[in-house]
């Protein structure tokens, strides 16, 4: 199997590269800053590698050369007009991309026929020899024609270039994009990883080296291998191999070390999971990273004519979680975890974890609803802890109505749920809240009130969770609606019970302002006071559960 993975890979590689496209003129890399950029390609999110990958390659351009940085979706969500040309091209301006690449957020959709246009502007094309360098990892979603661009900037009749990197994209979605390139006279290239990434950037944005001198040819030697690299990694001293699943996560950067011992790190070879590549023959610092496990050893690659498998150990096991609301139950997607440990370590996620984690004891947090747990979990190194948890809560779910067969339904009440207990001051601790009919929540098992509350009316419901049960409650607010239409937007309406209290005080019971205004009322008698600009009106009327009232008040 690894031998067809490295034929499979020098073929792509060299259909990739084969044909060097380089920047002439001045230049403007156009960066997709879409959300779509926070997807991950084998464990990393696709925005850290494209960072990555242009410090690396703008570090080593030749300075003099004249690029800026055009971005889009990088200010707002949703926006096709969120286009900025973020770093004017110049010489010089390496170190500027780069801190404006590591600081730009990346939110929004992807306007990239608009920002090639506007790129193309700011080069005046029309007049001077120019180049653009679009970086994508999605198709055109705001309604324009790439293709139809290049066309349009081609039949111009002026040097001007586009080159399109496609980075993740699939076949079709890459010739969605490919014209705008093959319409200007560019190139696309597809980049499936980082270290097809660094190498598009490469192909794209730095000047070409000048022809080396010409060398005797050597003596016939021994073949080079195709791939001289196959790292070994163990989480136990001794092995075995973790399993594929788990390999698959791996990735060994490998840096260069020079004679006086210094460290390379600009320049860097990757190889994932169980795949081969090819290095020349030196000393380097290996750099391991397996989900939370990390390690750094030097190691010697020996010859291109020879297979070199330098070895790590971790020094890590996996740890197996499963979270599951009650015994028996099947794992609960909306159950969360948190693990903590020595030197920063930390990582979430929902429901189950295969994670490879450091040896050693760490905090492990799980939250289902207002349930929470805390324990510690130990690792052994090369072992796997098999963590099956139940969380323990009850489902509830409630309902209101108006009045009996007639339900409240939409978002509009508000529900929360309180323990039952008092405090001595008389007060509930709230265990949560949310709008809207159906309305459910997990508890730990004990005694609750829930409240529900629409305008005016509201109604509390005792029920006791039990573990593994759901609860379906009914809170009746015996109540109806009352729409009110009166005077202008300036006309301010209250409505008060008709009786007053020992202090002469009418309770309220809400206001709103005109030309009309809604709101529920508990079942009773009311009073509506309009103040008409210092002319005050009371209108009696009466509200009767589960029925609908229309008044009108006019001025008198």
């Amino acid at each position: 199997m690894r031998a067809l993975l490295r034929l499979s890979a020098l073929i792509l590689c060299q259909s990739l590269w084969a044909a060097p496209v380089l920047a002439e003129g001045k230049s403007i890399i156009v960066l997709d800053a879409s959300g779509s950029m926070w997807g991950q390609i084998e464990g990393r999110a696709k925005l850290e590698i494209a960072r990555e990958a242009l410090g690396s390659v703008l570090s080593s351009m030749d300075p003099e050369t004249e690029i800026g940085l055009m971005a889009y979706g990088h200010r707002e969500k949703g926006s096709c007009e969120d286009i900025e040309l973020v770093v004017p091209p110049a010489a010089g301006t390496a170190a500027a991309i780069s801190d404006a690449a590591n600081k730009m957020q990346f939110l929004g959709k992807t306007p990239l026929t608009e920002a090639v246009r506007r790129a193309a502007a700011e080069l005046k094309s029309t007049e001077e020899k120019a180049t653009v360098i679009l970086i994508t990892d999605g198709i055109e979603t705001c309604e324009a024609d790439p293709c139809a661009l290049g066309a349009e900037l081609e039949a111009s009749g002026v040097d001007f270039t586009a080159h399109v990197v496609g980075f993740g994209l699939t076949e079709e979605e890459g010739q969605a994009v490919a014209c705008l390139a093959e319409n200007t006279g560019g190139k696309y290239i597809q980049a499936s990883d980082a270290g097809q990434l660094v190498e598009a950037l490469k192909t794209t944005v730095v000047v070409a080296a000048p022809e080396p001198e010409p060398v005797p040819e050597p003596e016939p030697v021994a073949a080079p291998l195709e791939n001289n690299v196959d790292p070994i990694l163990y989480l136990a001293e001794g092995g075995p191999e973790p399993e594929e699943r788990v390999l698959q996560d791996a990735h060994f950067d490998f840096f260069p070390i020079s004679a006086d011992g210094t460290v390379s790190t600009d320049v860097a070879t990757t190889i994932y999971g169980a795949s081969l590549d090819s290095l020349p023959a030196g000393k380097y610092l290996m750099v391991t990273d397996l989900h939370k496990a990390h390690a750094e050893t030097e190691v010697v690659i020996g010859p291109e004519t020879e297979l070199s498998q330098p070895t790590v150990v971790l020094d890590a096991g996996i740890m197996n979680l499963t979270l599951r609301p009650s015994a028996g139950a099947e794992p609960d997607p909306d159950a969360s975890w948190e693990l903590r440990g020595a030197n920063d370590l930390y990582d979430v996620g929902y429901e189950k974890a295969y994670l490879v984690v450091p040896t050693g004891e760490h905090a492990l947090t799980v939250k289902l609803g207002a349930a929470e747990m805390n324990q510690s979990v130990v690792i052994e190194a090369g072992k796997v802890t098999d963590l099956d948890l139940v969380v323990g809560v009850g489902h509830i779910v409630i309902e209101a109505s108006y009045t009996d067969g007639l339900m409240v339904e939409g978002g509009d009440h508000f529900v929360e749920i309180f323990e039952a207990k008092k405090d001595i001051d008389g007060s509930r601790k709230s265990m949560g809240y949310t709008y809207g009919a159906g309305a459910d929540f997990d508890l730990p098992a004990g005694d609750y009130v829930a409240v529900v509350t629409l305008g005016a009316a509201s109604a509390e419901v005792p029920f006791t969770a039990k573990v593994g049960e759901r609860i379906d409650l009914l809170a009746p607010l015996n109540a109806g609606v009352v729409a009110f239409t009166f005077g202008d937007g300036n006309t301010y309406l209250e409505v008060f019970s008709p009786t007053k209290d020992i202090n002469g005080d009418r309770k309220s019971f809400g206001y709103g302002y005109g030309p009309a205004w809604q709101s529920t009322f508990p079942a009773g008698d009311y009073v509506a006071m309009v103040d008409f600009a210092g002319t005050k009106t009371e209108t009696p009327f009466t509200v009767k559960a589960g029925e609908r009232l229309e008044l009108t008040i006019t001025k008198p």
